[in-house]
């Protein structure tokens, strides 16, 4: 296979956008300086609107300056409104500073609000509640060292109490092996040993992090051993303990955080909820039945990746609990899809991170009822799986995920066009090969729109947008035909923490881009990308639209109800799930068809005719402009919350979305 190989695209098929490409703002594999004649012939040629009727139209947004930010996430909420959640925002200063920040910015209005935010929520996870409120759990507890950074040797013991009382150690607690000595960063709490059910004895354990006294080599620990507690109380000596190995000069990781929060839509505030039983950076958030939510992965808080530890959030106590019996490993941010029977997950593969190359990388059905695993093989170029995009083909009662992109585990410079399909409605369910993407890309972002074809924009060839590798292509994959077509190409490149969303009125937002350097010759440091874009796709060129006149605002799965429509007969209707993404992870995004029929009346009333000949069809019950929609009864298809009603014309144009709630 060459497709991996980073390097020039395959030529476009289309004349017009090859003209785009020479003679526009950007390439395909990064930006071009033109001269001001050639800026003006793109900018003349996007603007015909035969040419956004066949491929869109981008269009850059700049926010007031004093709201700019280094959004890592960004989640449509049930009021139009985008939360755009930066925490420190990968600037360790602004970390030591204790500067966490999180705007609400209206894309209709332009309105834009500076949200309080308590903790540094950056690389979080996060999922929608039933009530609309975004669960946003994990983050930054403090950042990486690189080998550079680290001038003495640091890690972690394992401590154990036998004394049947707690104890606390202080920051500054002193740790000794072979004569050199080791101090505590932190305050940590020994609890006291118990007894468990069967009469055995079980000591209290902790973790406590530590960092040598003097700089030299000689204080690196690779083998675990044993190390003395120094100034122990005297009730306690001799029966604590301390063990440890990987106390050395490495790279340091980012920290997990146990911070967990509920931002409320209403207030557009941060509500504090339980803690995280488990501190979590880089974690994956799941809905569940009920409206839980379930947290697997991330870096804990000594920057070790999360064994299988995995926990539920009940949104009835607000408090997470430790899920024992779900006990599985999966590297950070894993790309998960919870299937229609609403008890198996589908772990793709897709994943961005930290996790050995050999470990969790298998694709698979995960089955909640009795922590199963079905492997689901087939996937090409399996090794490139990291920065991969992933996302449920259109609608998702087909049961289909796509897999687009990734590269290597780590900062390789490889990345794969690979873009392989599963049906998992299939006994046995195996990846099958896609069109290939146009060129070998990581980082991209996968939309889903309400005329079920998929937006895949952004990326970048090399490790975040290195070799000035960002790619300024976009593509539109129309699952029912399996093509792939280039669309307009955004200006703005976007690789490591950007992201992209649908918006109510059709458009898709993207924002964010992080690259290591700004120059090919990697001698200036990159900075974050704050420019908003929006592409408005096809469709919003093809004429006058529908509209939904009248729609209830409260639906219930298994049932139907009216919409009133003008402008256009409805020939399909959607619920468009709004998206919380981040790191190409996006767990609520999914398209849920509905039935449609014309809307029925009790007799006498629609379609009846009278004794005189007349028709009788009262206002709100029939008609032409009325009809009547079908929700899916099945949880897992469309968990409860809020939805984007669109309704479809006989040309696939769809209408500007209505907020519906699913119970």
């Amino acid at each position: 296979m060459t497709r991996r190989v980073p390097g020039p695209l395959r030529r476009l098929r289309n004349a017009a956008l090859v003209g785009a490409a020479v003679t526009g703002v950007v390439a395909a594999n990064g930006p071009v300086v033109v001269d001001v004649a050639d800026r003006l012939v793109y900018d003349f040629q996007r603007n015909q609107d035969d040419y956004k009727a066949q491929y869109g139209f981008w269009e850059t947004v700049e926010l007031p300056e004093e709201y700019r930010l280094s959004a890592v996430h960004a989640a449509l909420l049930s009021t139009g409104k985008v939360l755009l959640i930066a925490g420190s925002g990968n600037n360790a200063e602004r970390f030591e500073a204790g500067t966490f920040r999180s705007i609400v910015w209206d894309p209709v209005t332009g309105d834009t609000k500076e949200v309080p935010t308590p903790e540094d929520l950056f690389c979080g996870g996060h999922a929608y509640l039933p009530n609309g409120n975004l669960l946003i759990a994990g983050g930054t507890r403090r950042y990486e060292r690189l080998d550079e950074q680290v001038d003495r040797a640091a890690g972690v013991l394992s401590l154990t109490n036998e004394q049947d009382e707690p104890l606390t150690l202080p920051v500054g607690t002193e740790f000794a092996v072979g004569g050199l000595t080791y101090t505590s960063t932190e305050e940590v709490r020994l609890p006291a040993a118990h007894r468990m059910p069967d009469g055995s004895a079980m000591d209290g354990v902790a973790d406590v992090w530590v960092e040598a006294e003097g700089t030299g080599d000689e204080y690196v620990v690779e083998e675990e051993r044993a190390f003395g507690v120094l100034d122990l109380p005297a009730g306690h000596r001799g029966y604590v303990h301390a063990r440890g190995g990987g106390v050395t000069k490495d790279k340091q990781n980012f920290q997990g955080l146990d911070a967990s929060y509920e931002f409320d839509v209403a207030t557009e505030t941060y509500r504090r909820t339980g803690r995280l039983d488990e501190a979590r950076w880089y974690p994956t958030l799941i809905g569940l039945d009920g409206g839980r939510v379930l947290a697997v992965s991330g870096l804990d808080e000594y920057g070790r990746v999360l064994p299988g530890d995995n926990e539920v959030y009940d949104p009835a106590t607000r408090t997470w609990t430790d899920q024992p019996d779900l006990f599985r490993y999966f590297p950070t941010y894993p790309a998960l899809f919870r299937l229609a029977d609403g008890q198996r997950v589908f772990y793709s593969g897709s994943n961005t991170g930290y996790g050995p190359a050999e470990a969790g990388r298998q694709p698979g059905i995960w089955d909640l009822r009795d922590n199963t695993w079905q492997d689901v093989p087939g996937l090409e170029d399996a090794a490139y799986n990291e920065t991969s995009a992933s996302f449920f083909l259109a609608p998702v009662q087909d049961q289909r995920v796509g897999i687009v992109g990734g590269g290597l585990v780590g900062d390789s410079p490889e990345s794969t066009a690979r873009f392989n399909v599963v049906d998992l409605d299939e006994d046995a369910p195996r990846y099958e090969p896609a069109p290939d993407y146009p060129s070998p890309v990581r980082y991209l972002n996968a939309v889903t729109l309400p005329d079920d074809s998929t937006l895949l924009t952004g990326g970048s060839v090399d490790y975040r947008g290195n070799e000035e590798s960002d790619l300024h292509l976009t593509t539109l994959y129309d699952p029912e035909t399996g093509e792939l077509d280039e669309a307009a190409r955004n200006f703005v490149g976007r690789n490591y923490h950007a992201t992209a969303l649908l918006l109510p009125d059709g458009r898709v937002m993207t924002m964010g881009s992080d690259p290591l350097f700004a120059d090919k010759e990697e001698t200036r440091t990159g900075t974050f990308d704050t420019r908003i874009e929006i592409y408005s796709p096809p469709y919003l060129f093809a004429g006058d639209r529908p509209a939904i006149a009248d729609a209830p605002e409260e639906v219930t799965r298994g049932t139907s109800f009216t919409v009133d429509v003008e402008g256009a007969d409805v020939a399909e209707a959607r619920l468009m799930r709004p998206s919380a993404v981040t790191h190409q992870t996006d767990t609520e995004q999914r398209s849920v068809a509905l039935d449609v029929a014309p809307a029925s009346c009790p007799e006498g009333a629609a379609g009846h005719t009278a004794a005189d000949g007349s028709q009788h069809c009262p206002d709100g019950c029939c008609g032409s402009d009325t009809v009547e929609l079908t929700v899916p009864e099945e949880e897992g298809l469309t968990p409860s919350g809020w939805y984007m009603l669109v309704v479809l014309d006989s040309d696939g144009v769809p209408s500007p979305a209505r907020w519906v709630h699913v119970a």
